[in-house]
């Protein structure tokens, strides 16, 4: 019977991380812009633990590494993306920057899926890239030039330092 829970455990945080990012998609769409803020923060919060639980319990899964991407790109990617442009001001690098965000996260994430790296990170992971933009909506500021720097950090090509 633990077994079972166990393993279902972390699944359940991953699934409520993208709970919280359709969350902040709806209230995003309906103009609580503040409150789409936090709910991407209440996803942090949840992505932060389902890993550590299932290293814990010894219960990681191809499932669970596929599971978290996808609600990753959803609380990350997407709804970020979308309350920036929700507060931005209408213009061409807006546009580019609101499509290009969430693209870039998710070729993070299928460049993590297919070569995982143990100990470093390459490319800027995309929570570390997503809270910075909930941040920015909390105080109801956007900014697409940070917004293209993070995307474009995602996908940057920084080596682990050699030894």
């Amino acid at each position: 019977m633990f077994n079972k829970i166990a393993k279902i455990v972390p699944n359940l945080l991953t699934i409520g991380n993208l709970l919280c990012g359709v969350l902040s998609i709806i209230f995003n769409m309906s103009g609580f812009f503040q409150i789409a803020s936090i709910f991407i923060f209440f996803s942090a919060f949840l992505d932060l633990f389902d890993g550590r639980i299932a290293r814990k319990l010894k219960v990681n899964s191809e499932f669970g590494v596929e599971l978290d991407s996808l609600a990753d790109i959803v609380s990350f990617g997407v709804a970020p993306s979308l309350l920036f442009y929700s507060l931005a001001s209408p213009s061409i690098l807006t546009s580019v920057a609101f499509f290009l965000f969430p693209t870039m996260g998710a070729l993070r994430l299928a460049k993590f899926s297919v070569k995982p790296t143990i100990g470093y990170f390459q490319g800027l992971p995309i929570p570390a890239a997503g809270l910075p933009l909930a941040g920015m909506g909390l105080f109801l500021y956007s900014n697409a030039w940070i917004t293209l720097i993070l995307a474009l950090l995602m996908v940057s090509p920084n080596e682990p330092p050699s030894t």
